[in-house]
């Protein structure tokens, strides 16, 4: 069977509507307009028929596909949003154990990596026959037959989504708290009235659920992207020109080997660097559903304008990743602190640092935290609406959707509470993630295209897909020797 036949199958397994082929889309079209309604008499009774309606119905209900009005710039917006965050405030620290030249060397081939992997993705959008594959897991499956396709991709979608959603509360709940203790300055009474952290992860998550009211569907959500776009730039460039402009504390050393005192630290230290900067970057999970809202024809297929989209975005990450990690490693070199340039800054310049400016600094980091949970949160609102979607037969009401939203708020939330710590355990689940970022998308365009085996495009994809997955397993391993060692302590329930 064909790529089509492979992802109907998935889906009618998960209860969901399958995809038809040409044949039968006609045919299930002439018969919605034949039977007047989905319920029929039977025996004097009411039985309900098992009806499939058309696949481009049900994607028209849903929030990820329900408007394909997008163009390059919404694209742009939605893949800078995502693309950036706070994980990029720890990459300075993965030069005092990289160096100045493999720092840079490392930082630029992931990022170059991704680019040619976000590049495929593109490309893979859009079957010949036609068919759009507006969402990972059915691009996975069809490059990879159902259950390979599935196990392969179902946790880092997941992960990537819901966890996302789960850091973004963390960041912002946290930075929510910070910017109230800014404010309070040396006032000991302010302080004793402040929040407590559940409270403050609360508050975020209130934000979050109420904006998302005001968008049912992706494409709505072009002003929040837009939004997110320039407070993640914004702040981006404020704090590496912030710590360049402050200049260098007394004894900065830039030699990686005065923080490890054996070759084993070193070692291990190595392997903590890199995995900063691999899962410094982050969009891949989103892609196809950010493309699902262009508009398509055959002449002007979605790649063309989606690229131009990437390529904007992408221009605009370099310009905020790069000067970061350089310049905030120039900035403190080995003295800086593990949990990043932020903390840095507290360390050594908070006396020096307009209170007004960091105020403003920890607002951009909220709203751009508010921001990119919308856009994690939509592949997830669209698995829910689906089911609803394949059992009733018709577009969720708008209750069904405000109660789908309270629960996966309130499921973020009490996960954010519960495992406050799960920014120690990003290197280590983000290791298990990453070959959806740079394996799956090599492997999935040998397994459609099928590239002549002694082709560029297939050693290419051939070799990056291999030591993509090498570099997962010696991610994964890394981190779980790091958190060992370093005796982890999980804080349950005290955010």
């Amino acid at each position: 069977m064909g790529d089509i036949e492979r992802v109907s199958s998935s889906f009618s397994s998960l209860k969901i509507i399958p995809i038809d082929n040409d044949d039968r889309f006609d045919n299930n079209q002439s018969e919605g307009r034949d039977s007047p309604s989905c319920m029929a008499a039977v025996d004097g009774g009411m039985e309900k028929k098992n009806m499939n309606i058309p696949e481009e119905e049900v994607e028209s209900y849903l929030p990820i596909t329900e408007s394909r009005k997008g163009n390059a710039y919404t694209a742009a917006f939605h893949l800078l949003c995502s693309g950036i965050g706070t994980p990029a405030l720890v990459l300075p620290f993965a030069f005092t154990s990289l160096g100045w030249s493999w720092g840079i060397i490392i930082l630029t081939v992931v990022f170059a990596w991704r680019l040619y992997t976000m590049w495929l993705l593109v490309h893979l959008h859009e079957s010949n026959s036609g068919t759009r594959y507006s969402r990972y897991l059915q691009l996975s499956i069809a490059a990879f037959g159902l259950k390979l396709g599935k196990c392969l991709a179902i946790f880092p979608i997941m992960y990537l989504s819901g966890g996302t959603c789960v850091m973004s509360i963390i960041a912002g709940g946290g930075t929510l708290q910070l910017f109230y203790n800014a404010i309070c300055g040396n006032d000991h009474n302010c302080h004793h009235r402040s929040l407590s952290g559940v409270q403050w992860f609360l508050l975020f998550i209130c934000l979050a659920i109420l904006i998302a009211q005001f968008c049912p569907n992706l494409h709505s959500l072009s002003w929040v992207s837009f939004v997110g776009s320039v407070m993640g730039v914004a702040y981006l460039t404020l704090i590496w020109a912030l710590s360049i402009s402050k200049g260098r504390p007394n004894g900065v050393s830039y030699n990686p080997s005065d923080n490890a005192t054996t070759t084993m630290a070193r070692f291990r230290a190595i392997l903590n660097g890199v995995a900063i900067i691999v899962i410094a970057f982050r969009g891949h999970n989103v892609v196809l559903e950010i493309q699902g809202t262009l508009p398509t024809n055959p002449k002007h297929p979605t790649r063309t304008s989606m690229w131009r989209g990437v390529v904007s975005s992408y221009s605009f990450i370099a310009m905020c990743i790069f000067p970061l990690a350089i310049g905030g490693y120039w900035s403190y070199g080995n003295l800086m602190p593990a949990s990043g340039i932020m903390t840095a800054i507290a360390k050594y310049h908070q006396e020096s640092t307009p209170k007004w400016l960091t105020g403003t600094i920890y607002i951009m980091v909220i709203i751009q935290s508010l921001c990119t949970f919308q856009i994690y949160a939509m592949p997830v609102f669209d698995n829910f609406e689906r089911i609803y979607v394949s059992k009733q037969h018709k577009a969720c009401p708008r209750w069904v959707k405000l109660c789908i939203k309270l629960f996966f708020g309130g499921l973020t939330y009490f996960i954010s509470v519960a495992f406050p710590f799960l920014g120690s355990l990003a290197a280590f689940v983000g290791g298990i993630a990453l070959p959806l970022s740079l394996v799956y998308p090599c492997f999935m365009w040998i397994s459609i295209k099928k590239p002549s085996r002694n082709s560029l495009m297939y050693c290419l994809n051939m070799i990056l897909g291999c030591l993509g997955m090498l570099i997962s397993i010696v991610q994964v391993a890394g981190a779980l020797w790091n958190l060992v060692v370093e005796k982890f302590d999980a804080n349950f329930f005290s955010p």
